[in-house]
């Protein structure tokens, strides 16, 4: 029988007291594999920092701080005591980041904490913490590195006073407008998060915020943002109540760069809260329409092809019926992991819906489409799932690809890849189909 390791394609690396791993490791391990990961449990800090050093891929490193009592084989000195986080810090790996669990008994924690994200902190948790809260946030941190992030910010006046190589570096794209009566038409053409005026250009025409605000289609989340040259409260006080929503100091390129990504993060940060599946952290049929809405508009400008999929599983009600809703969960999230694994900066990714999925790759044509949902499909294939004890089983998706510009809307993206869909099941399942779609009676 294959070590049940081996079936989970991330890896959660954990340094333990060895009390810790005795009570907890069975449950822990549970809630992981729902999530589609696996723990590695360690207890010694060497076999910790060998483990680190021959890591690849996308690993976590998690050290609960309880290690920092009483870990003796390590020590230099063969009798029980107590390990200081400077002793711990410069014996792990400092190439990578960790999570650490941070406990009551570590005393003052607020002077830990700035220890920790002083050093190589991804992220910490306060103890206690229940173990099916812990493996959620580790499976969110396992999705950090978000694909489809791309977001907008339209400039009007001369000479935007931003880093546009610090903006591009966090996927941000920087529009530029310069007459303020078009203003409200670049606005709705790109559909920015954030539209940033000099007060020059708000001087000259103090309608500009109601205009972009009155318009019945204006997104309530996006914000407008005045830039001063030189902070002046009266000046201040009248474009907030014209309709701005802050006000930014213009004179330090780098200090407003950092501002503006900020606001950016955050705006990213309450879209997920509507926008993504929870189970796997890809985006819901409403976050997917919206940003594939964004990357058409954006297509259209810059003149790229885009190639738009739908994956379904095949027979997922046979497995659902067969295994269970348990193990149906934990082959979408194997699936969804295959996908995001072989996506480009730029794609976007959905759990449309059940176990239906939809990819958008971006500056890729139909047949280069054909192809990227090809090579998924023989990846996922090629994983073993461990549906009994000494039983191991594969399964396969079918697929459909429409592109753009040949179907100029989301809605035609769709039903025509669905289309392309319906023939690849028809067809026998298991194959992706593009072209001309078959009649659906």
């Amino acid at each position: 029988m294959p070590e049940v390791a081996s079936i989970f394609k991330n890896k959660v690396l954990l340094l333990s007291q060895t009390f810790f791993i005795k009570d907890n490791k069975d449950e822990l391990l549970l809630c992981a594999h729902k999530y589609d990961f696996d723990i590695l449990f360690f207890d010694q800090m060497s076999d910790f920092v060998t483990a680190v050093e021959g890591s690849e891929g996308n690993d976590l490193f998690v050290i609960d701080l309880d290690v920092l009592y009483n870990m003796q084989n390590d020590m230099s000195q063969q009798r029980r005591q107590t390990m200081f986080l400077s002793d711990l810090l410069q014996r792990i790996p400092a190439h990578q980041n960790y999570v650490y669990l941070q406990t009551v008994r570590q005393g003052e924690r607020f002077l830990l904490q700035q220890k920790l994200v002083e050093s190589n902190c991804l992220a910490y948790a306060e103890k206690p913490i229940t173990n099916d809260v812990l493996v959620d946030k580790l499976f969110n941190l396992f999705g950090l590195h978000k694909r489809g992030e791309t977001n907008t910010i339209v400039y009007l006046g001369e000479n935007a006073p931003l880093d546009n190589d610090m903006l591009t570096h966090h996927s941000v794209e920087l529009i530029q407008c310069y007459d303020a009566r078009s203003l409200h038409l670049r606005v709705k053409e790109t559909q920015p998060d954030i539209v940033l005026i000099n007060e020059a250009q708000y001087l000259n025409t103090e309608a500009l915020v109601r205009v972009l605000k009155k318009n019945i289609e204006f997104d309530p989340g996006r914000e407008i943002i005045m830039l001063q040259n030189q902070p002046e409260p009266t000046l201040a006080r009248k474009a907030l109540d014209s309709g701005f929503d802050e006000i930014l100091n213009a004179t330090d390129s780098d200090v407003l760069t950092r501002q503006v990504l900020n606001r950016i993060n955050k705006i990213r940060a309450s879209k997920d809260l509507i926008s993504r599946d929870r189970a796997t952290g890809l985006l819901n049929k409403v976050g997917l329409q919206n940003k594939a809405l964004d990357m058409i508009r954006r297509a259209a400008r810059l003149d790229k092809p885009l190639a738009y999929g739908i994956i379904d599983i095949d027979k997922f009600k046979t497995i659902n019926d067969t295994w269970g809703h348990y193990f149906g969960d934990i082959v979408i999230k194997r699936l969804s992991l295959i996908l995001s694994a072989q996506l480009g900066e730029f794609d976007l990714l959905s759990r449309f819906g059940g176990e239906e999925f939809v990819a958008v790759f971006w500056d890729c044509d139909l047949e280069q489409g054909k192809q990227k949902l090809d090579a998924m499909r023989e990846s996922f294939g090629k994983i073993a799932f461990e549906v009994t004890a000494d039983e191991i089983k594969h399964f396969s998706f079918s697929g459909g690809v429409a592109d753009f510009p040949s179907f100029k809307t989301e809605n035609d993206l769709f039903l025509h890849a669905d289309a392309m869909l319906y023939q690849a099941k028809q067809g026998g399942r298991n194959q992706i189909c593009i072209g001309a779609p078959a009649s659906r009676h």
